[in-house]
């Protein structure tokens, strides 16, 4: 608790100054625009940021398929302020990137969605399982494999919850299975991979999926519900499915790639953005016009929603002390990312989409709890 009151009071007094913000400078309007953004989260973010107890948060804006605001606000550690350049953990917006690198390897004609992975991997603990046959990168890169979220769920042994392809099912284990496929297949190092297919191409110079020498006093700290920092985790080895370390304004350019459809085939990017298994639960429980989807699952990589007639990508990720968020619409080409070190961050995600004013449809979506 007193963490928590150290915290308040800091942001009681210093968060006025605490903003580290970029703005786009591109064109006149997109200066602007970026502007007006900074105007609204300089007088509201560090008012919400202490009501909910959220150490901090980075924001990256998109619209017309460009980044009009890049921003930072509060604390990345205890007396140090965040800023554009802060690395925050961004846990299962990870899996976004990893499916990317299987897509974009797909559509260099490497491997194909389709094809069974147990010929070039098999995880030990499935071994005498003939359901394995049936894994594929489509079912594993949108939580058909069956599997259990992790492992450790089932007494640390990797098991079949359900046949592949039989079902929804959200599994960080299908894509690590994915990873080691492909990093069999092709017989480079999953991490080798993403560098060379999307972060290199991207200039993604701020983004890893294992611990680097410039990660030094550039993590925001975790921070637990009571404002406590926590110490951060940071692997040593690549993880797909979680613990990628970068910025918003990183992840942004990414979001971006997506939009555009770099370096993957007009048919993969359909398939990415196609809702290729539906989840059993019902879209809305009383559905009016506003703010239920017409059509929601998930997508290769992403959950996809149709609302108003625009389809929309998201994702979202949560460990210990991180929550964050990103969602794009590809028929306008707007979206944001919001990255927090705080257990709290889900309360926050909500207030600054509204504050931003785009894709209202999708905002009561969000709101109705219905995407």
């Amino acid at each position: 608790m007193r963490n928590r009151l150290w915290i308040l009071s800091l942001l009681g007094c210093w968060l006025t100054t605490s903003a580290s913000v970029g703005v786009a400078n591109s064109t006149h309007t997109d200066a602007k625009r970026a502007q007006q953004i900074r105007s609204v989260f300089d007088r509201e973010i560090p008012r919400l940021l202490a009501s909910h107890s959220v150490a901090s948060v980075s924001i990256a804006h998109i619209e017309a398929g460009e980044v009009v605001f890049t921003g930072a606000y509060g604390f990345r550690a205890p007396g140090e302020v965040a800023a554009t350049d802060t690395l925050y953990n961004i846990a299962s917006l990870s899996k976004p990137i990893s499916a990317e690198v299987i897509l974009r390897l797909a559509s260099a004609g490497k491997l194909t969605l389709d094809e069974p992975m147990y010929l070039y991997w098999t995880d030990p603990d499935i071994t005498n399982d003939e359901r394995r046959k049936l894994l594929t990168p489509r079912l594993a890169l949108s939580h058909q494999t069956g599997f259990p979220n992790w492992r450790r769920q089932t007494g640390r042994v990797l098991i079949f919850k359900n046949t592949p392809g039989e079902t929804y099912g959200y599994s960080g284990e299908g894509y690590e299975y994915a990873a080691r496929f492909a990093q069999q297949k092709m017989a480079v190092d999953f991490e080798r991979l993403a560098q060379d297919l999307v972060f290199d191409p991207l200039r993604m110079t701020h983004t890893a999926y294992t611990r680097r020498p410039w990660f030094d006093d550039h993590i925001a700290l975790p921070t637990d519900p009571e404002g406590k920092f926590l110490e951060p985790v940071v692997s040593d080895k690549w993880v797909a499915s979680d613990l990628v370390y970068t910025t918003a304004g990183d992840y942004a350019k990414f979001a971006l790639s997506v939009m555009r459809g770099d370096d993957v085939t007009p048919a993969i990017a359909h398939e990415r953005s196609r809702v290729q298994v539906v989840k059993n639960t019902p879209l809305c429980s009383s559905p009016t016009p506003d703010g239920c989807p017409e059509s929601a699952g998930f997508g290769l990589g992403w959950a996809v929603f149709t609302v108003a007639n625009e389809v929309y990508l998201m994702h979202d990720g949560s460990d210990e002390g991180v929550t964050t968020f990103v969602y794009i619409n590809l028929t306008r080409k707007t979206g944001t990312v919001i990255f927090t070190n705080s257990s709290n961050g889900a309360k926050v995600m909500l207030p600054v989409l509204q504050l931003l004013g785009k894709d209202q449809a999708f905002t009561d979506c969000m709101r109705r709890k219905a995407c």
